[in-house]
């Protein structure tokens, strides 16, 4: 099923597509130009902030490890010295309170030994820590000293190794130092130095839209906007950023899109290594760096909105003007279809324009479809309504083609004798009434009515169209014809007329069909012997006393779809032997079932002939 589109929705249509393809490719081009630059600038925003916030932990950690040098120098002085501290021998490592304790380990013999450990009394009493709780704190953190030995400055978190008596809030992280070196160049001490966590936090510390953090060198956070997770030594591993980190130790920088496993939020991001180790992270949602590039797609779709509106308002009004006359023709179209030819369109659809030619061809259109719808109905009338469509809709020219076809001839008995007595009007009526119902029974069972001769029917199945039910058709329409003879005659009775009785015979056979005569008058029809054979069956039922007989080739079309015995044979004109015909008294139907069709004028005999001279 066709959908109607009205022209003004397809002008609508059409402009949509026009603003689209103007304005769509300007706003994803301007889009992907803002989305591009954000994306840039965000990458320049955060690589300077990771590189510069990279540098101030590195000075935090060097002023921090220079400071602890010089303090472990001061004490193993005077330790060598045996000179006993003092409180300003102190002060350099009590006036900073993030230091909280210093140990100067010795590799003596492949063994670690302590050489000296000074802790900050402040900072034990502030943390309640027990002086002891440094003394295992490296053994318990694992704390990887070799690596120190080897010449590497380790910076890793100990806090999750906090007594829980202090301060939920204290953490630490500690420092392995390379010192000394022996006389071969080997590292002889290691100085490890345990300062407070907030001394890397402040960098860190302020929230933001990008979030920037510090782990060490396995990715266990040092430095965190949530104090929290430093404190708890949580892991960044499982980052992609950190992840890369970690498996590339000799990489300083490197940045990359992912999408943050936590939330499955896509995110840019960069990291930048310190050069004692840690390594600062950025990163930066993709929804808040693609935001401006959303407000113009937004804007976008807003001015786009704003333009259908007004392009919705400007089509209606214009395609008023043009549809209106247009849906009149459409009207007019309408009524031409349902026969109504006697229509002025001119008048209907006053329009100066295309519209308005419009019109009037449209006019000289109904007045040939009025002359050659006269004309089919003239063809009809003497032809039949298929073999009209059939000269109208093909080229008119002389000559026949050979077909299967089934020839149908049926005659009114004693219908001379009849005519004698009766005034030439009378005659008339009789034929036209039986006629009617005689040739309508024909036309719907697909039927063609070839010609009238005197009081005869000539028909044909099969020319000009076939199928593969002309020859069910052809003995269903006998059926029918005969009940509705018997229904005529229960008329006229009624009238006072006297009763008719008709033959009917049914021949299949090749025959020629076509267009015969001359240039100046032709007709068509169907010629050949099986035509006249059907017409000397038909002669046969008065021989046979029956309404209708069908010969061998009909019945061989009907694959026992009837009531069939045989009536005999004879010798007709034409042929070199005897014809077997056949009398049909019903038909058989889907179920099996036989239904007799008979009526008291279905026998044809000698004192019925009487009966008509005597009405007559």
């Amino acid at each position: 099923m066709k959908i109607r589109i009205p022209i003004w929705i397809k002008l609508f249509l059409m402009t949509v597509f026009i603003l689209l393809s103007a304005m769509i490719p300007t706003a994803y081009t301007n889009y992907s130009r803002i989305k591009t630059e954000s994306v840039d600038r965000e990458w320049q925003i955060i690589s300077y902030q990771a590189e510069s916030r990279a540098q101030e932990t590195s000075l935090v950690l060097s002023h921090l490890i220079e400071k602890s040098k010089y303090i472990a120098t001061q004490l193993l002085d005077l330790q060598t010295k045996n000179e006993k501290l003092n409180e300003k021998d102190l002060f350099v490592f009590s006036s900073d309170p993030d230091l909280l304790n210093i140990e100067l380990i010795k590799m003596t013999d492949q063994k670690a030994q302590l050489v000296l450990r000074q802790s900050q009394a402040k900072a034990l009493e502030e943390y309640k820590l027990n002086p002891s709780y440094f003394y295992n704190l490296h053994e318990k953190s694992n704390f990887p000293i070799q690596k120190v030995f080897a010449g590497k400055i380790v910076v890793e978190n100990a806090s999750e190794f906090t007594p829980a008596a202090t301060d939920s809030n204290f953490g630490l992280f500690t420092i392995g130092i390379p010192y000394s070196k022996n006389s071969v160049g080997q590292i002889e001490m290691v100085l490890l130095v345990d300062i407070n966590i907030t001394a890397l936090q402040k960098p860190f510390i302020q929230k933001s839209e990008s979030l920037s953090y510090l782990t060490d060198e396995k990715g266990v956070l040092l430095a965190h906007p949530e104090m929290d997770l430093v404190l708890k030594k949580k892991t960044r591993i499982q980052e992609a950023l950190v992840q890369h980190a970690v498996q590339n130790l000799k990489t300083n920088q490197f940045q990359k899109k992912f999408t943050d496993p936590k939330d499955q939020q896509e995110r840019i991001g960069i990291y930048a290594r310190t050069s004692y180790g840690p390594i600062v992270v950025f990163q930066t949602p993709l929804s808040e760096v693609l935001a401006p590039a959303e407000s113009v797609k937004r804007e976008f779709i807003k001015n786009l909105s704003y333009a259908f509106f007004a392009s919705i308002v400007l089509i209606s009004l214009f395609s008023m003007s043009l549809t209106k006359p247009i849906e009149k023709l459409a009207g007019l179209i309408k009524q031409v279809s349902k026969g109504q030819f006697d229509l002025e369109a001119k008048k209907i659809v006053n329009s100066n324009d295309e519209v308005g030619d419009l019109a009037s061809a449209f006019d000289q259109m109904t007045a040939g479809l009025k002359e050659r719808d006269k004309v089919k109905n003239l063809f009809s009338k003497f032809h039949g309504s298929t073999v009209a469509n059939n000269l109208i809709n093909s080229d008119l020219v002389l000559g026949g083609q050979s077909k299967q076809v089934i020839v149908f001839f049926s005659d009114i008995r004693g219908f001379t004798a009849y005519s004698e007595n009766r005034g030439a009007q009378e005659v008339v009526d009789m034929l036209n009434e039986y006629f009617a119902i005689m040739v309508d029974i024909i036309n719907r069972n697909g039927g063609v009515v070839d010609k009238f001769i005197g009081d005869a029917i000539m028909a044909v199945w099969g020319a000009p169209e076939s199928s593969a039910d002309d020859a069910k058709n052809a003995v269903k329409a006998c059926l029918q014809m005969r009940m509705a003879l018997a229904e005529l005659n229960e008329l006229r009775i009624h009238r006072g007329q006297n009763t008719i009785y008709i033959g009917m015979g049914l021949h299949a056979g090749d025959a020629i069909s076509g267009t015969i005569g001359s240039n100046e008058r032709m007709e068509y029809t169907v010629i050949g012997n099986t035509v006249n054979t059907a017409s000397r069956v038909e002669a046969s039922t008065k021989s046979f006393g029956a309404d209708l007989l069908i010969t061998e080739q009909v019945l061989e079309k009907l694959n026992n779809s009837f009531i069939v015995s045989l009536a005999g044979a004879a010798e007709v004109k034409g042929r070199s032997e005897p014809i077997k015909m056949f009398r049909v008294t019903g038909y058989v139907t889907s179920t099996g079932d036989h239904i007799q069709v008979s009526t008291p004028y279905s026998e044809y005999m000698a004192e019925n002939s009487d009966k008509i001279k005597k009405a007559s």
